[in-house]
């Protein structure tokens, strides 16, 4: 027998609709709240998931 180097990912995604002066800031703030664990990603959130060989 062989073994294989199987990959399996999911895609979590959300839309967060947040007002700031303009579009760099918006990615500011929503970034430091995810990293404050103040947007928390799951399974409502899921997408897809894909399996793949690994080399």
């Amino acid at each position: 027998m062989r073994t294989f180097s199987i990959e399996v990912s999911e895609l979590l995604s959300r839309i967060i609709d947040v007002e700031a002066a303009d579009e760099y800031s918006a990615l500011e703030l929503v970034r430091q709240k995810y990293r404050k664990s103040e947007i928390v990603l799951d399974d409502s959130d899921y997408k897809m998931t894909e399996i793949s060989a690994r080399g």
